[in-house]
């Protein structure tokens, strides 16, 4: 009776939230998170603007890979999409770079979802012959073609090294990356992002729990026998992939708005990686274990590049320091092999067991 995880209706397995105290805490959780944009400092503010903004990303990586179970490492390539679709059609027209000059986030956002979603789709079919290690190797193949052509396309990007503006968010004529006189750039970017992705989270949530994400778990479970049983898998594999790039490709346009600016070597294999990384840790499968795997590593990455000065160099030359990027990728590496092994479910998992741990005490066996 006090299992978190036990339903006894049907409608209350499909609700949003199915308990006066989940509802209750969501919105204090919601009414907090908006109120820390009056507490904190600028610096934590886009600390946690750019884990709300990767936040969208992984729970769209989370729609392909921990619902429908199609293994993608070619996130990154849907972000690069998403983000130079974005700085493309908000660009100066007299720039350097190709630049159209809309710059409202209503125009911009829904563009870059839709033309990384397009691509998405058109990968999609190499998803229905494919799974497991096979499908994950061909999307790594896009992060490399990707970083060529990005790299190339200089009227786009700006070039390897040199890059462009990112896009500017704007809504309803306002400038958000600009301080005014009651909030600054970094009050008004968090809670842009953090809006959005309430948003983008509430339509994956129903995603998950419409017919669609039915179909996504019994592919992912078994494609065999969901194939048997009616499922038409192509159709199901192609809307996965088509809504994990769009959710990528929007927040590639998102995310380069905190920092202004973009390079072809921002899209590169550790960002795949890392994504995949957010996705596990988190809690596959999950929404709040997106979200949750997305602002754990984005808190996580001010310690990592204080590592270096942390650990010694095991080098000749005692002056020399480890490898940032290379400390980030131990380090990361070690949290997932963590994870795999002692609690596979991710920080999603661990919040179940101390919620059921607290629904049953004192009787907890």
């Amino acid at each position: 009776m006090n299992r978190p995880l036990m339903h006894h209706r049907y409608s209350s397995d499909m609700a949003l939230l199915n308990t006066r105290a989940k509802k209750v805490a969501m919105l204090a959780l919601l009414a907090v998170a908006a109120l820390l944009a009056l507490l904190l400092t600028d610096d934590y503010l886009q600390l946690l603007a750019t884990g709300a903004a990767t936040a969208i990303g992984i729970i769209g990586l989370n729609l392909a890979t921990g619902y429908a179970g199609q293994v993608s490492l070619g996130h990154a390539f849907f972000l690069a999409i998403g983000a130079y679709t974005a700085a493309a059609i908000s660009g100066d027209p007299h720039g350097r770079t190709i630049g159209l000059g809309i710059t409202s986030i209503l125009v911009w956002l829904p563009a870059a979802g839709l033309v990384a979603a397009a691509v998405g789709a058109l990968v999609a079919p190499l998803a229905v012959r494919l799974r497991g290690l096979y499908l994950a190797i061909v999307t790594l193949g896009l992060v490399f073609v990707g970083g060529y052509v990005f790299g190339e396309w200089r009227e786009l990007t700006g070039g390897s090294g040199i890059g462009r503006p990112a896009a500017v968010p704007e809504l309803f004529g306002v400038r958000l990356d600009r301080s005014t006189a009651l909030f600054t750039r970094d009050q008004q970017l968090y809670w842009l992002m953090l809006t959005l992705l309430v948003l983008f989270a509430l339509a994956a949530r129903n995603v998950a729990r419409s017919r669609v994400g039915r179909a996504f778990n019994a592919i992912r479970d078994r494609d065999i026998a969901a194939g048997i049983m009616g499922i038409n898998l192509a159709r199901y594999k192609t809307i996965a992939f088509a809504l994990s790039s769009f959710y990528a490709g929007c927040a590639g346009g998102l995310l380069f708005c905190i920092t202004g600016y973009l390079t072809p070597d921002n899209f590169n294999l550790a960002l795949s990686v890392v994504a995949i990384a957010m996705v596990l840790v988190g809690g596959a499968g999950t929404i709040s274990g997106a979200v949750l795997g997305a602002f754990f590593f984005t808190l996580l990455s001010p310690l990592t590049k204080a590592l270096p000065s942390l650990v010694p160099a095991v080098t000749d030359d005692a002056t020399r320091t480890p490898n940032i990027f290379q400390l980030e990728t131990v380090a990361y590496g070690a949290l997932i092999v963590v994870f795999l092994v002692f609690e596979p479910r991710g920080l999603y998992g661990l919040w179940v067991r101390l919620r059921s741990y607290w629904k049953a005490w004192p009787f907890s066996y």
